[in-house]
């Protein structure tokens, strides 16, 4: 689809999950991580007593804007992703033991993907959007979770919740409500929207 070559667009992440969307959605971007201190913010934002919404929200405008001050005549894509299960917030984990510890204490329960994006240009932000998918996962065995972790591999620590519902992890659940895009970390939708009104993508 026709995209404007004059507004050149940057999305600050290393993440491969939402370079796909965008590629896939047929964009022409640069990947370009921000190198912000997650862990940082997150603790801080906790002690704060702000909620997940408010951080993921804060994180993704801070990946942009920290990249469009370095280039101001490009529109920049921030995006991140909490997952909250009751008072808990997750981390990625750091490796397969972990990641079943993951599964096990969301096993059988409800819990959310706090997810926000944000455009930035010149330092500024333009744009915003949040979205809180709900995801149910269903009572898993130990041998279940031993299963699907030898089948994934490493990979699956680069996910925080330990699945990729576009693959294998779609047998984890017994009900999801949410837009798929955003539950895999971007709310594609509603930001192809915004880069429509901004003159980047044809109507």
């Amino acid at each position: 689809m026709p995209q404007n070559p004059d507004i050149p667009l940057i999305l600050a992440t290393a993440s491969s999950t939402r370079q796909a969307m965008l590629r896939q959605a047929g964009l022409s971007f640069e990947a370009m991580p921000a190198h912000v201190d997650e862990a940082a913010m997150k603790e801080s934002a906790q002690a704060e007593g702000r909620t997940a919404a408010e951080t993921a929200q804060a994180l993704a405008g801070l990946k942009a804007e920290r990249i469009s001050r370095r280039f101001p005549g490009a529109l920049v894509i921030g995006s991140d992703q909490l997952l909250v299960c009751g008072a808990e917030w997750f981390d990625k984990p750091a490796n397969l033991g972990e990641a079943a510890r993951h599964l096990e204490r969301l096993s059988n329960r409800v819990h959310v993907l706090e997810t926000a994006c944000c455009v930035c240009r010149g330092g500024s932000r333009v744009w915003q959007f949040s979205a809180a998918p709900k995801l149910v996962m269903r009572k898993l065995s130990p041998s279940f979770v031993a299963e699907y972790l030898a089948a994934e591999g490493e990979e699956i620590c680069s996910s925080v919740g330990a699945y990729r519902l576009e693959g294998l992890g779609s047998q984890l659940f017994s009900q999801i409500e949410g837009d798929f895009f955003t539950i895999l970390g971007l709310p594609l939708l509603a930001l192809l929207g915004y880069l429509r009104q901004a003159g980047v993508l044809a109507e």
